[in-house]
């Protein structure tokens, strides 16, 4: 990878088949991030956000232009190869924390790690390690049906952040979580993304969030209306 850019996009075009005619959610996006960035895509609903937010994370694939992504072209893989892209190397985040609500807390965040062929004894010391950072060791029994809303989004980071992932990407991760809840996970992430080296990316219109960013990035329409970076 050229200078440390874990994500390098040029002149990205995603078209979405409408009726009889089609629907062209991103245009021309070009985009480089470098490891360890702390950024946001912000912008409204029907902006493109989340679109992009798929396709880097290779849920989805452009119509055209190149999307790398740790090296590697995300239209030239195929489904095995992109599920070992997310396996390996990407953590999810999303608002409706998709935990499994039969499965304890400890049972959500290392299932990611059962993909990897771990033994029993370094699943448990990274899933130990997940949910210290998280400050969830208390809680390693119980099931998210017994959780608050914070707290299962804190599951939900742990998990994403078990297998010490090159990037997190995190979809509108404080939408259903009140103002003392947000600050404390995007405090938890902030952390994280400090002491691991992992770069987070997110996909937000959520002040809260946009807040604590390193890095805005303003969508507007399916392009890039503006890129700036914060002096801390």
């Amino acid at each position: 990878m050229e200078n440390s850019s874990i994500i390098k996009i040029e002149n990205l075009v995603k078209k979405f088949p409408m009726g009889k005619g089609e629907f062209t959610a991103l245009s021309g996006i070009g985009l480089t991030l470098s490891q360890g960035e702390f950024a946001g895509l912000i912008g409204p609903s029907g902006s493109g956000k989340t679109t992009l937010l798929n396709i880097i994370g290779s849920l989805d694939v452009p119509t055209s232009g190149l999307v790398k992504v740790l090296g590697q072209s995300i239209s030239e893989l195929n489904a095995k190869e992109s599920a070992r892209l997310r396996k390996e190397n990407l953590g999810f985040i999303f608002q409706s924390y998709n935990l499994l609500a039969v499965h304890t807390v400890y049972e959500n965040v290392e299932f990611p790690l059962l993909l990897l062929g771990l033994s029993s004894g370094e699943r448990k010391k990274m899933v130990m390690d997940a949910l210290e950072w998280v400050g969830l060791t208390d809680k390693i029994r119980s099931k998210p049906p017994q959780l608050s809303g914070g707290e299962c989004q804190r599951v939900a980071v742990a998990r994403a952040m078990v297998k010490k992932p090159s990037i997190v990407l995190a979809d509108e991760p404080t939408a259903n979580l009140d103002a003392a809840n947000s600050h404390n996970i995007l405090k938890t992430m902030e952390e994280l993304n400090r002491e691991l080296k992992t770069s987070f990316l997110f996909a937000t219109h959520d002040e809260k969030v946009i807040n604590y960013l390193h890095r805005k990035i303003f969508l507007l329409d399916g392009r890039i209306d503006k890129d700036e970076v914060v002096s801390n």
